[in-house]
């Protein structure tokens, strides 16, 4: 009787499924637990102790954001530097921010901001990508929408903006009026600081490239 090849044995095959499967189910879970950790949002303390969390805690917004090159992961990454104000404010406590940035991711859901622009990789391209719009260097002190709008910290600019769109056109897809009040609107910005804040591993791609963008100017 001829000698049956391993290749057409069932038993064989068998075993080989049920070790895969078996080794996938552990590197499954072994990532679910590596990436729950990266992804845990930090808090107050780590931001004091200068403790970098891929996700840092809501008083960031306490803090100066810039936007660096990282010759060892070849990407740009968020830096909390120094603290500085925010609407006025460099000392708002964990509650306060968390109820600011719980106000702001509200509104974008409410707003359905993501019909037009896209947050960390999720929804729509026909606006801008707001995943790190914070760092936009046409927010800044030397930028056009702080001097069209006459504010003069770059969170006023940008909540002046999301409250009357249309008295400032910055582009042929304009964006529309939604009713956003004073308190809505610095709720959103305290988001999108935030957001900028997040290691989203160099992403958007092409965001690194805009002028001024690195280095947070």
């Amino acid at each position: 009787m001829a000698k049956k090849s391993v290749w057409s044995d069932n038993r064989f095959w068998q075993r080989s499924a049920t070790w895969v499967t078996g080794f996938a189910s552990i590197l499954l879970i072994w990532l679910t637990f590596d990436t729950s950790a990266q992804i845990a949002m930090g808090n107050d303390q780590d931001l004091k102790d200068g403790v970098t969390k891929r996700v840092p805690g809501p008083t960031v917004i306490n803090y100066k954001i810039t936007y660096e090159m990282d010759a060892k992961r070849g990407h740009e990454v968020p830096v909390i530097g120094e603290k500085e104000k925010f609407f006025g404010r460099d000392d708002y406590s964990e509650e306060e921010a968390g109820a600011l940035l719980h106000l702001g991711k509200l509104g974008s859901q409410a707003k359905n901001c993501m019909d037009c622009h896209t947050l960390l990789g999720n929804g729509a391209y026909y606006a801008p990508d707001l995943t790190k719009s914070w760092l936009d260097p046409a927010w800044g002190p030397d930028g056009a929408m702080q001097a069209l709008t006459g504010k003069n910290t770059k969170e006023e600019a940008i909540a002046e903006f999301l409250q009357h769109p249309d008295q400032y056109p910055t582009h042929a897809r304009m964006m529309p009026d939604l009713g956003i009040t004073a308190e809505e609107a610095k709720g959103l910005v305290a988001f999108l600081k935030h957001m900028s804040s997040i290691d989203t591993n160099g992403f958007p791609r092409n965001f690194g490239r805009m002028q001024g963008a690195v280095n947070g100017k």
